[in-house]
């Protein structure tokens, strides 16, 4: 890509970028949410077109229109949020848009080989997918590896990933980077679009920094993460988080006994008794899917409670309405950004009030105050540094960081009592996390009582003041934030039997023991695997 620059309106989003990448190397665009990477490859992708610039292919000067026009020349995309339909097969999805048809023009999609193909290109690569599943009871990985495959199918010599490991959790995140290295081996070329400082070393082969909508250096991947991390944010940005210890005051929170199934009515909480208290942040660690979501969802009236209780404040929570929960003092941040915290059509100033707009000072039952709204999306805006055109741009069009700046900002907006954080960082670069971290212990020193849940160990030990351990629905540890890492993951995956799994806690914040020690000895096992 020779000087390819995009404007809108008078946004640069891309200023005269040059990019090369080789054949069979992983080549890595690593910049800040905001910086012009996805528009960047959305135009070698054909789904934007460059105002300047050109795209050039094996020396062969291109000009795409469409992705179909850059898939002809070995071109792939795996977007950041799937492009698939939920109510089709894995099949279905794979063959839409380059469907075979027996019968003539008007005939019927040839199901049979659409599913051979999926067969056939799931093994020569390695990437395991069931051709006749539904694509919305696919986790997530298995998704992601959907959309590979289908890059793959129309035989891609070039396949680009944005942000792939956003939304993965870290066993899925290592498998995706063993698949990666295994296409370039085959001869594939991969641009590898992230803010992961650890993933780029890992995986890269070359790193190009965007900032701002320029290329500001290139780097390889035993350059430091505190220099990547510089170069994209343009200035030192620290990688841990700066904190006093807590002073922690009443307990605010309260859940004794909990129980809670999931959505196919299996039992995803089971007997969780938990508190947080005044000014401290508990963080919950542990492998997705143990039944973190399922707790979040019943404190937050989401999900219906099948025993136990919820206090906020000795006020018992079960049966009340989000809104009402909301409205009690309590600040939420989804897991799932896009499906339940943003409205995407709506403008990033109608997101950050949309659970005040019927409240003072944005309104009530009757009128919005709209000269109020936009004053305090200004506010925001530059408070939370979220880039956008203005604030009466759509939601959707901003990069996934930039939306979850939106959510961070509408929920620390008022006087919370308790502030709950599902994955608060997921989709967000260094920079941002810093801030976002900040204002997390920021929160707590105010005295709210703060909840983190969060996949990546990292930020459960950085954040938190005490862990709590979720195993199979069960707490089965509460530990201090100097615990071992190699104790912790062994709790993770299930291990309570060995005495030095658990390291010492304060008295006044005991070691939960929730499974029995036979149980705990092969559920290890499995939760490795």
């Amino acid at each position: 890509m020779r000087g390819i620059t995009k404007r809108f309106g008078d946004l640069v989003a891309n200023d005269h970028i040059d990019i090369t990448v080789e054949p069979g190397e992983v080549h890595a665009l690593l910049g800040e949410n905001g910086a012009g990477k996805s528009t960047l490859m959305n135009q070698l992708y054909g789904l934007l077109q460059p105002d300047e610039g050109q795209i050039v292919v094996n020396d062969e000067p291109k000009v795409f229109r469409s992705p179909r026009d850059a898939i002809a020349s070995g071109i792939g995309m795996v977007h950041q949020h799937f492009m698939l339909v939920p109510v089709f097969t894995v099949a279905e999805n794979i063959a839409l848009g380059a469907e075979n048809v027996r019968g003539g023009p008007l005939g019927w999609l040839d199901r049979r080989r659409a599913r051979r193909e999926v067969i056939e290109t799931s093994k020569r690569f390695g990437l395991p997918v069931d051709p006749d599943a539904l694509i919305e009871d696919l986790p997530v990985g298995a998704q992601q590896r959907v959309e590979i495959v289908k890059a793959l199918t129309r035989d891609v010599d070039l396949l680009i990933l944005d942000e792939p490991t956003a939304v993965l959790t870290p066993q899925e995140t290592d498998e995706l980077l063993a698949v990666m290295r295994s296409l370039t081996e085959m001869g594939k070329s991969i641009v590898f679009i992230t803010h992961k400082l650890k993933e780029v070393k890992k995986i890269a082969d070359r790193i190009t920094v965007i900032r701002r909508g320029q290329v500001v250096g290139t780097a390889s991947p035993d350059t430091s993460e505190d220099e990547l991390a510089a170069l994209m944010v343009g200035r030192a940005v620290s990688l841990e988080v700066d904190k006093t210890p807590a002073e922690p005051g009443r307990a605010v929170l309260q859940v004794k006994g909990l129980i809670v199934d999931d959505d196919r009515g299996i039992r995803a909480v089971d007997g969780v008794d938990l508190e947080v208290r005044a000014g401290e942040v508990l963080g919950i660690a542990g492998v997705q899917g143990n039944g973190q979501t399922e707790l979040v969802e019943a404190v937050m009236g989401l999900r219906e409670v099948r025993a136990g209780t919820v206090e906020l404040d000795s006020e018992n929570l079960a049966g009340l309405s989000t809104k009402r929960i909301l409205r009690s003092g309590v600040g939420y941040v989804p897991e799932d950004r896009s499906h339940d915290g943003v409205v995407k059509e709506f403008s990033v100033a109608e997101n950050l009030i949309l659970d005040m707009y019927d409240s003072t000072p944005f309104g009530n039952a009757i009128r919005l105050d709209t000269s109020r709204i936009a004053s305090n999306a200004k506010e925001r805006v530059a408070q939370f540094d979220i880039r956008c055109q203005s604030a009466d741009t759509a939601v959707g069009t901003l990069s996934g960081g930039n939306q979850q700046k939106v959510v961070i900002a509408r929920e620390m907006s008022r006087p919370l009592k308790l502030f709950i954080a599902s994955q608060p960082t997921r989709g967000v670069d260094v920079g941002s996390i810093e801030f976002i971290h900040g204002q997390i212990v920021h929160e707590r020193d105010q005295g709210t009582a703060v909840l983190v849940v969060s996949s990546e160990l990292d930020e459960v030990v950085n954040l938190a003041d005490r862990i709590a351990v979720m195993y199979r629905g069960r707490i089965l540890a509460i530990v201090s934030p100097d615990t071992p890492r190699e104790a912790i993951g062994l709790l993770m995956a299930g291990v309570t039997s060995e005495p030095a799994a658990v390291a010492p806690v304060e008295e006044d914040a005991p070691v939960e023991e929730a499974a029995a020690e036979e149980e705990a000895g092969g559920a290890g096992e499995e939760g490795t695997k």
